[in-house]
């Protein structure tokens, strides 16, 4: 199934203009192969029928609102590093630059990619309950300084002043009933623009990971941050971790909730794995 025909969906508001950058290039490596293309910026189509392939530039929000504007898209699909964090295309491509990338994607044969769903709303990446969705509800130094040092940043500051909220969280027959510093459900392995939430996750088991931390001290929190942040922390003694495909977490409270970047907010949350829901080249 060779790329053919290309939809170029550039979100002009992510990267501080770096996804307009690649977009151009994008364009030029393009007509120089041959290949049909139309870059779309501000109005995205409702139909994508005279196209082989949708390339999206921007981060995992760009990525999330795709998805969940387009539930059934069974194009293949390809994103672009045009974002803050980039969690999702690094699970795709590594570290690789934008040619090398390209040359990837030209190249590959589309794969079936799991998604998750959490309260009717789609996600590829993750899903941060209470502490990761304040994180991203102050999001101005995630803004200006890039991925992951805003995030870093902002992660440092919220340690200080963080409470733990009480849950109630019942999967593969097993309940938790307490207080928890962290709630995390995710599809790949990576968040906040390099913390390795779950290091070893697969974007195509068919299982989601939940990682759960239990209270901290706050020398204990900055203490196992940077544990944290290299993915060395799963077998620690008040870390919970259970491979799923589906989760009930009931919040004490409405709670703020990113779902890749994105902020929802809810009480409730019903979430489940969608086996293969997607096609990326990679």
């Amino acid at each position: 199934m060779p790329v053919t025909a290309v939809a170029i969906l550039n979100n002009p508001r992510a990267g501080n203009g770096r996804p307009l950058r690649i977009a151009n290039w994008l364009q030029q490596e393009l007509t120089q192969r041959n290949i049909a293309y139309r870059v779309y910026t501000e109005e995205w189509p409702d139909d994508f029928t005279a196209y082989s392939d949708i390339w999206l530039i921007g981060g995992d929000g760009t990525i999330n609102y795709f998805i969940n504007r387009y539930p059934d898209c069974n194009k293949p699909l390809a994103l672009f590093k045009g974002g803050t964090g980039n969690d999702f295309a690094w699970k795709l491509y590594g570290d690789k630059t934008i040619a090398a990338q390209l040359e990837q994607i030209l190249s590959a044969e589309p794969q079936k990619v799991d998604a998750g769903k959490c309260n009717g709303h789609l996600f590829l990446n993750c899903i941060g309950i209470g502490f990761d969705g304040e994180i991203v509800r102050s999001m101005k130094n995630i803004r200006l300084l890039g991925g992951h040092i805003g995030y870093l940043l902002a992660v440092i500051r919220k340690i200080f002043g963080f409470r733990e909220h009480a849950f109630t969280i019942f999967c593969n027959g097993e309940q938790w009933k307490e207080k928890f510093l962290l709630v995390m459900v995710v599809n790949s392995s990576r968040a906040g623009g390099g913390f390795f939430v779950a290091p070893g996750a697969s974007i195509k088991d068919g299982e989601l990971d939940m990682v759960l931390c239990k209270p901290r001290s706050l020398l204990q929190r900055l203490r196992y941050l940077p544990v944290i942040e290299k993915g060395k922390h799963l077998h620690l003694p008040f870390i919970v971790h259970r491979k799923i495909q589906a989760c009930l977490i009931e919040a004490d409270t409405i709670m703020d909730i990113q779902a890749d970047g994105e902020l929802i907010s809810g009480e409730k949350l019903s979430i489940e794995i969608l086996p293969g829901k997607f096609l990326f080249r990679y």
